[in-house]
């Protein structure tokens, strides 16, 4: 099981700045991408997955929102080669503050659903890959998940997985891009037993 924390400081002043997206960026938070990591067949890695809940109505909305949050982020992790521990930060917060954030970090003055910090290349460790932080809104999820017929759980957990291919330096600047990531999306919700988030039928999400 992966190790994980809740409360632990959150490192977005670290971690690279926000970048302005094209394709689907209504839809998803982009992030400086620093290199893509090859994607391939891994060893199971651990990752140390450090969760701070902000907005205690995360728990009220979605009582395993840790659980989910830590099944999306080791999903994907485990889709591409990543030797060593691998450490992420993550924020369950609300959309006022997301609002803050993607106004500061990517000049959008409005809430969004995912956003991602890739860690910058000083704050790596020997053995210790620090992929960066990663922060949720609940009520664009929630809104999201009930407009595109989905569970709030199945919603969150795709989300927890883009933002963290996009740590991984995944983007979707390009329909290139974005088709590629896509892909490795629906891949791994596939596995864990999720429907096609970018499908027609979104009702068993």
């Amino acid at each position: 099981m992966p190790k994980t924390s809740s409360g632990t400081n959150w490192w977005r002043g670290l971690c690279a700045p926000m970048t302005m997206s094209s394709k689907a960026d209504e839809k998803y938070g982009s992030s400086v991408s620093s290199g893509q990591i090859e994607v391939g067949v891994s060893e199971k890695v651990e990752p140390l997955i450090d969760i701070e809940i902000e907005v205690d109505d995360w728990l009220d909305v979605l009582p395993e929102a840790q659980a989910v949050v830590e099944a999306g982020v080791t999903a994907a992790l485990n889709a591409v080669e990543i030797s060593g521990q691998a450490d992420i930060v993550v924020l369950l917060t609300d959309d006022r503050e997301m609002r803050g954030l993607n106004k500061q970090y990517r000049k959008k003055d409005s809430a969004t659903n995912v956003l991602s910090f890739p860690a910058s290349k000083d704050m790596q460790m020997p053995g210790m890959t620090h992929l960066g932080d990663m922060a949720l809104g609940l009520e664009t999820c929630v809104r999201e998940a009930k407009e595109q017929g989905k569970t709030v759980k199945n919603h969150v957990l795709h989300l927890t997985i883009h933002g963290t291919l996009h740590l991984l330096g995944y983007d979707h600047m390009t329909d290139a891009e974005a088709e590629e990531m896509e892909a490795l999306e629906r891949d791994i919700l596939k596995a864990l037993g999720v429907a096609d988030p970018y499908g027609t039928e979104h009702t068993h999400g």
